[in-house]
């Protein structure tokens, strides 16, 4: 693997030619997996995926299939990767791991504790995919997918946190993501794994679950013409595209420090409520929206400049362009789901 330190992608380093390397996704069937697989596939590189059966799923990203072989490996079981799977893992001699699988709605892990299944999924899952890195012959570097949730509650008046920010999750999704970096720094210290941590803000984009902000907006106006349902138009969110965000992984995969955490998101604060409009222009102007549970909701705010230093990442696509391509894709897919 060439040196992860030898560019930036802001040009103050000159570009060359990219090396291809050998990539192993976990959640690959995924919303994030398959536009990293996408992305890594298009700078050159060689992609195995591993999903909970070997499969696809019905969203996964068609372009995919037959491109990118599979490996089933259940997660949150002991017994969840076969000899047969890791000897095909062993076979292909991946140089990077990107661990995305883990059970990623928030709402399904729990409200002050972790379910037991978000537990075995995301922090013992985490630790089988730090066990197995280190168990390769030639130790590929591990990029694992936190989430911004790790971080404390946040206020209107100071949003914007970095990667030093008080950490304190209230739910559970958070709190098993916070566990799974302590394995993942445990590995570092006690095995000697080369690993990045990232910290993904709010993201979206075609193919993502229905339960998410923006999908399931759209969905609604893809699918029928009644009231729109909407929890609050007052949240305050950092949104990112998730094709800037896979941009990101993979250019932490080359120039991360090991052991370092790094923010990934727009640093831009959205108000919900704007985001909703921008998909009503582009759908229907005249649909009426009801809020659930309205009130002021003040996500974390992304600092980004860590990642900047390290890589020169910048977001790309523009919010209009994010809203418009997943009311697309969900105007195909509206019934079918």
């Amino acid at each position: 693997m060439r040196d992860r330190h030898s560019r930036r992608e802001n040009g103050t380093v000159p570009l060359g030619p990219l090396v291809a390397r050998r990539a192993l996704i976990t959640g690959i069937s995924g919303f994030a997996g398959g536009f990293l697989a996408e992305h890594l596939l298009a700078c050159g590189e060689e992609v195995l995926g591993a999903s909970l059966d070997g499969g696809w799923e019905p969203r996964s990203a068609p372009g995919l299939h037959g491109r990118v072989a599979l490996v089933p490996w259940d997660l949150a079981r002991p017994d969840g990767l076969s000899e047969q799977s890791r000897r095909q893992i062993l076979e292909f001699q991946p140089d990077c791991i990107y661990h995305l699988a883990a059970l990623s709605v928030p709402n399904e892990c729990g409200a002050d504790r972790p379910t037991p299944r978000a537990l075995s999924t995301n922090v013992e899952g985490t630790r089988r995919v730090l066990e197995l890195a280190a168990s390769l012959p030639s130790r590929p570097r591990v990029v694992t997918i936190s989430s911004s949730h790790v971080y404390a509650p946040v206020s209107a008046a100071a949003w914007q946190v970095d990667e030093t920010a008080p950490l304190g999750p209230l739910r559970g999704y958070g709190q098993t993501k916070l566990a799974a970096e302590a394995e993942v720094r445990r590995a570092i210290l006690q095995q000697g794994i080369d690993a990045v941590m990232v910290r993904p803000f709010q993201h979206a984009g075609p193919r993502q679950n229905p339960k998410m902000m923006l999908s399931h907006w759209a969905r609604q106006f893809a699918a029928g013409s009644g009231p729109v349902q909407v929890q609050t138009c007052d949240a305050f969110v950092d949104l990112t595209d998730v094709r800037d965000m896979v941009r990101a992984y993979r250019l932490l995969a080359e120039h991360g420090r090991g052991g370092e955490v790094y923010n990934v998101g727009s640093g831009v604060r959205r108000r919900s409520g704007d985001v909703l409009e921008v998909l009503r222009r582009l759908a229907d102007s005249s649909r009426p929206v009801v809020e659930s549970r309205p009130g002021v909701k003040q996500d974390p705010i992304a600092d980004t400049a860590r990642l900047r230093q390290a890589t020169g990442w910048q977001p790309s696509i523009t919010l209009e362009t994010t809203v418009a391509d997943t009311l697309a894709w969900w105007r195909d897919w509206a019934v079918e789901w």
